[in-house]
């Protein structure tokens, strides 16, 4: 059983997050190393996979990379997440036994029986992708004979919700964006023709490889569907000093010298997207709130947290605007004292980023 101060922790994370001093290089490697980047439309200050890589590589990242390695499938998106196209290997064993092997939960099932009852619909929607795909939802045909129905959001929101399981079960998969408007096509034209790996030695390798992307995490975490937070039994236990129960920690990041940096993230960076490791780990208070009315928000539409070293120090009240060609700063809230030297180290990297954008940065009067 590891002992870990706070600090300890906070550092493996750090710099798991390649978010130390010693700066990646390239994207492919990063995203690599990261396993996942979450693709999302908002685009408050610039879209969040490439306020992620930008955290890492600084302003000589070019958002084109991004696309380009998207448009030549390097980069391919399963379950919500930008990934290395070599690891569709690790989900096709899933994506083949769907909707789970052993007992499935009741609205799984239920999902398979809506599936089948529109058989037709799946048939039809796989015909069209073949002949004319890639294409958006709203050119694919609606011919479903029974219509999908949820707590209100998604009702009949057929062809849509057709797409997520079809895109589960490995037949469809999204080949790029037209806008914000997803572009679907049969998975074979998209992902790599790899052999999948066995469930459990998937599950394994996935646990592995987001460990040494997190350097810390819990061994169970609260469930989410797309990417999980936790890594079950990867690594070895770990107790943190002042933070109750037990942890997992990548061995290999123990016992490294640390020297860190100032850094924007992203209020989707992985560093902070699990709240609760980071308000156990760094005592963060954050939460992102462009889904509150503006009256209520503290830091922001989309604020951004501000790391500074092993902590993370401050939020940015930024908002781009390219028409005006100007990046507006409304405020920094600093959670903590700046020291001289911290308020320099942010301010660079307040420029950088209206460098790496091509805006005129705009402070607060």
């Amino acid at each position: 059983m590891h002992e870990l101060s706070r600090a300890d922790a906070r550092r493996i994370a750090v710099r798991a997050q390649l978010l130390s001093a010693d700066r990646p290089t390239d994207v492919p490697g990063v995203l690599r190393h990261l396993t996942v980047l979450q693709p999302d439309p908002t685009s408050a200050v610039a879209p969040s996979a490439d306020v992620v890589l930008w955290s890492r590589l600084g302003s000589a990242y070019d958002p084109g990379e991004l696309r380009d390695l998207v448009d030549q499938q390097r980069v391919v998106e399963l379950r919500g997440f930008l990934r290395p196209a070599e690891d569709v290997a690790l989900f096709r064993a899933d994506m083949d036994a769907w909707p789970g092997a052993g007992e499935v939960p009741a609205w799984r099932e239920e999902v398979r029986a809506w599936v089948r009852a529109n058989a037709a619909c799946h048939r039809d929607v796989l015909e069209r992708l073949r002949a004319d795909g890639p294409l958006p939802a709203s050119e694919l045909p609606d011919t479903c004979v029974r219509p999908w129905r949820s707590s209100g959001w998604n009702d009949h929101r057929n062809v849509r919700m057709l797409l997520d399981v079809l895109a589960a079960r490995g037949e469809v998969a999204v080949a790029g964006t037209a806008g914000r408007e997803k572009l679907w096509d049969l998975a074979s034209r998209v992902y790599p023709d790899v052999p999948a790996l066995p469930s459990q030695e998937a599950r394994r390798v996935r646990d592995e490889r987001r460990l040494r992307a997190l350097g810390i995490a819990r061994s169970r975490a609260t469930a989410r569907p797309d990417e999980p937070d936790d890594v079950r039994d990867a690594g070895e236990p770990a107790v943190v000093e002042g933070v109750r129960g037990t942890w997992r920690v990548d061995p290999a990041a123990l016992g490294r010298p640390f020297e860190g940096r100032a850094a924007l993230l992203s209020p989707l960076d992985r560093l902070v997207l699990d709240r609760r490791r980071m308000t156990e780990l760094f005592e963060f208070d954050y939460q992102l709130e462009m889904y509150k009315p503006a009256s209520q928000r503290r830091w922001g539409y989309w604020a951004m947290p501000v790391l500074h070293g092993d902590r993370l120090v401050g939020k940015l009240d930024a908002r781009a605007d390219p028409r005006a060609g100007v990046l507006r700063v409304a405020a920094l809230h600093r959670d903590v004292p700046f020291t001289a030297a911290m308020a320099a180290a942010v301010d660079r990297e307040v420029a950088d980023l209206a460098r790496w954008l091509e805006l005129d940065l705009v402070l607060p009067d």
